[in-house]
């Protein structure tokens, strides 16, 4: 089967030499570090191991799982092992996901380079392959083969076929399967190899609902004319006025054959390959890039931000690691969280105070910190500084943040004038900015800067200048205030150190008392964190207010001490107000980091999503609570109508097949949350049909986000997860589309996916318009 794919593989000394395998150190930690044999398999696509060369191999993990591979100097593990063996030796493999990353120590550097260069150059080959390779020869397509050929002789007999058709979740009538085989048996050897296996392969996946689709729309069931792909893309896509154009571009895109494409026709082929793209899919591909205005004030944006960054598990006794701040800005998070703490040998330390978290030192994150912020995102990172340190261990902090951003931290303001309004996304580019306490004003650090004019006359001078802050009318307050509900904490905290504060810009924490409070005593660059059971109480009993008060500033909303398990709150409830940093403990997965990704996957996944109008509007009289008209609201029509190779839930049982059925669950504001869900299937994961329509009416479409997951139905005990997908109202396309499951971890679980219908209405009419 590994011919399948020969000649497509990018074929270099460094792939042959792991194809013939490699002893090399595998390394846990500074006690467990094992001798183990590694070799990259015929296939090019998998990598096995064992306890030496010749012993019995067990697969280690797949091409495709690798996200990417780094150097031994980039790894905490092998840092701390330098002494023993040469960093130039060794180097980390990095997986999608949160599967651990795993350390190896070669015997040379030569063999290190072998396999660092190998594998990234597999990696990429995986990367780039187009849709069309994966629909015509997956990847995963050998691996099936290889796990129904039993007896490994690159055929397949048809009690093999049996097997494989257990493996691929498919419970088939064993006549059909039998004429499936000798339909696919050209040779008539009684077995199947190659081609056959292909052909054989293509019987199993025929869409009949696709097809029936693709007759409704074309007059002689072998292909859709330009006319017939615009009406399909006008009357069921709601593509509207671009269906002309859009259907030569997708024609030219999809349509496998080349007499087909100078035809402007799409064959059956073609149309399956469109549905089943990106262009077919339920996500907006609009939506995929920055696609919104990124001019505006920060406060106008909701901030991905993640909790306890440093941690990898729980809060009690998990591990702290750099590689929380890595994962957390890979994944697109613009708000990290560093809590600081004295270190014994003078220099500061970041872990979970008074608890049994491991430690790792400050500086090292603010190196890496310097290294990834960028990577995924060029919109501004926020270090949201949980400041526990002395005054000479904030000295070094200072020195380090200044030292190790460089031109990348924002020390003053933009022009270094006196801003009116939080500076923009786009204004503050690999930018990183400073969060936390600050001894003075910003008025008054721009003052000092001004050698010409005295102190004194600062109130006086500003009104001159044509400065409109945030309640002018109360200077003093705005500087009591603060300071003296500050006084009894000051007694148990240490002292500030100017230089820390100094590179506090825009991001000043301030306590909240009230937003009368806030509105009479603070500025715009000030701030306020919330525990979630605060948050949730302020919106129940002035929701509203919250909203008008995260017009003009910014609100940081934080999981509870209580969840000592690294568990999350639901972000919506507090979206829904209009908190712009709803902080997440992104290393743990689950419902509410589903919801968290679903919204933050728009936008280019640059950690900035723009909010609704009406929560950036100072007047706004929107009750999150209780929402009202003018909001548009819609009915939601979802055809659920069939699933493709879900998963097995239990891999280790071959005879478990799956029973599923698929839930929709809406969130959003409270009125509009609810969910319902198909019947199950029995026994077919591979190719389950439902054909059942599902109806919502939300009220408020802006801020509602939408969660497919499919279930397998089990009467004993709760259903188990198979996959999902959570995507916002306002990036769902309509019509026929389909939607690519995830793992609990955000992982692709491809090729699994549901094929669904979508219809909105204007309203909340169910009935037919």
């Amino acid at each position: 089967m590994a011919s399948l794919l020969q000649g497509r593989l990018p074929i270099n000394q460094d792939v042959l030499l792991m194809q013939k395998g490699m002893l090399m150190r595998k390394v846990r930690s500074k006690s467990w570090k094992k001798l183990r044999y590694f070799r990259l398999q015929e296939d090019g696509m998998t990598v096995w191991h064992a306890r030496q060369a010749g012993g019995r191999a067990k697969p280690s993990f797949s091409i495709s799982d690798v996200e990417t591979v780094r150097e031994g100097h980039e790894s905490e593990l092998l840092r701390s092992l330098a002494e023993e063996f040469p960093l130039e030796q060794g180097f980390t493999i990095i997986f999608h996901g949160r599967r651990s990353n795993l350390d190896l120590v070669a015997n040379s550097v030569e063999e290190a380079q072998t396999w660092m260069q190998g594998l990234q150059l597999l990696v990429d080959f995986v990367t780039s392959m187009d849709q069309q390779e994966r629909l015509d020869q997956p990847g995963w397509l050998s691996d099936w083969f290889q796990r129904g050929d039993k007896n490994q002789d690159g055929r397949m007999s048809f009690r093999e076929v049996q097997r494989l058709l257990h493996l691929m979740n498919v419970e088939m009538d064993q006549e059909y399967a039998f004429q499936l085989f000798q339909a696919a048996d050209m040779s008539q050897s009684d077995t199947l190899e190659g081609e056959e296996f292909i052909e054989f392969y293509k019987a199993l996946t025929k869409r009949a609902e696709v097809q029936e689709l693709f007759e409704n729309f074309s007059a002689d069931g072998q292909k859709l004319t330009l006319l017939e792909f615009v009406d399909f893309l006008r009357e069921e896509q709601k593509e509207g006025d671009r269906a002309s154009d859009l259907a030569l571009e997708l024609i030219d895109r999809y349509e496998p054959s080349d007499s087909g494409k100078l035809r402007h026709v799409l064959s059956m082929d073609g149309f399956l390959s469109y549905l089943c793209s990106k262009d077919g899919d339920i996500f907006n591909p609009a939506c995929l890039p920055i696609y919104q205005d990124m001019t505006q004030p920060l406060n106008h944006y909701y901030i991905n931000s993640s909790h306890n960054t440093y941690l990898v598990r729980d809060q009690l006794c998990g591990q702290s690691s750099v590689e929380g701040y890595i994962r957390a800005l890979k994944r697109g998070c613009r708000c990290v969280e560093v809590d600081i703490w004295d270190g014994p040998t003078g220099e500061p330390i970041v872990y979970h105070g008074h608890t049994l978290t491991s430690r790792i030192l400050f500086k090292e994150v603010v190196a890496t910190v310097a290294q990834y912020a960028f990577q995924t995102s060029d919109y501004p990172v926020i270090l949201s500084l949980e400041n526990h340190c002395s005054q000479e261990q904030q000295e070094i902090m200072a020195h380090h943040l200044t030292e190790i951003l460089g031109e990348q931290l924002l020390s003053t303001t933009l022009d270094g004038l006196l801003p009116t309004q939080l500076p923009s996304p786009e204004e503050l580019r690999r930018k990183i900015l400073v969060k936390g306490k600050k001894l003075r004003t910003l008025e008054e650090d721009l003052e000092e800067e001004d050698e010409e004019e005295e102190l004194e006359s600062e109130l006086d001078r500003e009104p001159e200048a044509g400065l409109e802050l945030e309640a002018q009318s109360a200077p003093e307050t705005q500087e009591l205030s603060p300071r003296s509900k500050d006084k009894k904490e000051k007694k148990s905290t240490p002292i500030m150190c100017p230089s820390l504060s100094a590179l506090v810009v825009y991001m000043k924490t301030v306590s909240f008392h009230s937003f009368t409070h806030s509105r009479e005593c603070y500025r715009f660059y000030e701030l306020s964190s919330f525990s979630e059971t605060k948050a949730k109480s302020l919106i129940k009993e002035a929701g509203n207010e919250f909203v008008q008060h995260n017009t003009w500033q910014l609100s940081r909303v934080y999981p509870s001490g209580l969840r000592t398990d690294s568990s999350n709150y639901n972000p919506q409830e507090f979206w829904n107000a209009g908190c712009q940093m709803v902080a997440m403990n992104v290393q743990t997965a689950g419902l509410e980091m589903d919801i968290c990704d679903g919204l933050f996957r728009q936008n280019g996944g640059c950690g900035y999503v723009l909010k609704p109008d009406f929560l950036c509007d100072t007047q706004s009289s929107f009750q999150p609570e209780r929402p009202i008209s003018p909001f548009q609201a819609q009915t939601l029509l979802i055809q659920v109508i069939s699933g493709q190779q879900l998963p097995k839930v239990d891999k280790t049982k071959e005879g478990s097949i799956v029973d599923p059925l698929v839930r929709v669950e809406i969130f959003g504001v409270r009125p509009d949350t609810a969910r319902q869900e198909t019947s199950y299937v029995e026994n077919n994961g591979f190719n389950p049909y439902w054909g059942q329509t599902l109806c919502f009416r939300v009220l408020v479409p802006e801020l509602a986000l939408l969660r497919f997951v499919v279930k397998d139905y089990n009467w004993r005990s709760r259903n188990d997860f198979v996959g999902q997908y959570t995507l916002p109202w306002t990036c769902m396309q309509q019509g026929y589309r389909h939607i690519h499951l995830l793992s609990k971890d955000g992982t692709s679980l491809h090729p699994a996916s549901i094929f669904v219908h979508i219809c909105i209405r204007e309203g909340l009419e169910g009935g037919e318009s």
